[in-house]
């Protein structure tokens, strides 16, 4: 008996087929796909998200020093004439950074063998390459997703069957986060 369902899929497809559809839920928190699909979506998911639940607390916060650019109101910056050559001006600015410690770094990195990174393109341009962004959904797990599940030891998925497709007949579902 096979430990996973092959879903009549080569490896690499199935590989990325689980991938795209996990990185997805994560991303969205529901989607609807067939019930094989799912159980094995579930199987991922429930993993990735108790590897966050663990390690959410694992990081440093660190005083950095960093030198920025100063800018005037149009936000173009600043330049000083010195020896003859124009020059940037820059101030030393103090940030605080959250450095992950070495089993949420772990953590972090076997999240992104699995997750996809996403472009989150807004609404009004669409078809646009500007004002896209880079979603890092490895993030989200540790900010938004697992603070939610740290009380609850497992189950943070529900499936919910919907009816049969129309085309095929196949069992469709709906996969959420509870």
């Amino acid at each position: 008996m096979a430990k996973y369902r092959k879903l009549g899929r080569t490896s690499s497809q199935r590989k990325a087929l689980l991938r795209n559809q996990v990185t997805q839920l994560l991303y969205h928190g529901k989607i609807v796909t067939t019930e094989a699909k799912a159980k094995e979506i579930r199987r991922i998911t429930e993993h990735l998200i108790t590897l966050a639940v663990r390690e959410k607390d694992n990081f440093e916060t660190v005083t950095v020093t960093a030198k920025v650019a100063r800018k005037d109101k149009d936000g173009k910056r600043i330049k000083e004439v010195v020896d003859g050559k124009k020059v940037d001006v820059f101030d030393e600015v103090q940030k605080e950074i959250k450095k992950d410690l070495p089993s949420k770094l772990h953590a972090r990195r076997q999240m992104y063998k699995v997750l996809y990174t996403l472009k989150d393109v807004p609404a009004e341009g669409k078809g646009r390459k500007k004002n896209t962004k880079t979603v890092d959904v490895a993030d989200k797990l540790f900010n938004d997703i697992a603070p939610k599940y740290a009380s609850r030891n497992g189950g943070y998925t529900r499936i919910i069957k919907i009816g049969p497709r129309k085309g095929d007949a196949a069992m469709e579902v709906l996969i959420e986060l509870v």
